[in-house]
């Protein structure tokens, strides 16, 4: 079992900044990558934002690309979502996730609220 937990989430006006944080505890040994997704109000899907590999290799959504980056640290159980050039359109709740491939499961945290505003 593997618990997440954010932080970071909060009010911003547009062309702001925000870093997001979420922390890995429990059996972490089998995660694979990790990433953040967003969910926008009155969406029932949650959107994939970014994802980072073990190894330290990332993807991004090509709405954030460039204002984005992901970042993990290994040592510390740790990945961040550093925000910047905010757009109200990037309101929405995040969500920490970790995968392993090996057991096909993925771990979700409790999200977090960023609001843009304009």
């Amino acid at each position: 079992q593997v618990q997440l937990v954010e932080s970071g989430g909060g009010l911003v006006q547009a062309g702001g900044s925000l870093r997001l944080s979420c922390t890995a505890s429990g059996s972490i040994f089998g995660i694979d990558d990790m990433g953040w997704y967003r969910q926008a109000p009155g969406k029932q899907q949650r959107e994939l934002v970014a994802t980072v590999t073990r190894r330290g290799s990332t993807n991004y959504a090509d709405s954030v690309k460039g204002r984005f980056t992901i970042s993990r640290d290994n040592a510390n159980n740790t990945v961040y979502l550093q925000m910047n050039s905010l757009k109200p359109e990037d309101t929405a709740v995040y969500y920490c996730n970790a995968h392993t491939y090996y057991r096909d499961i993925s771990y979700w945290g409790q999200g977090t609220q960023v609001t843009v505003s304009s």
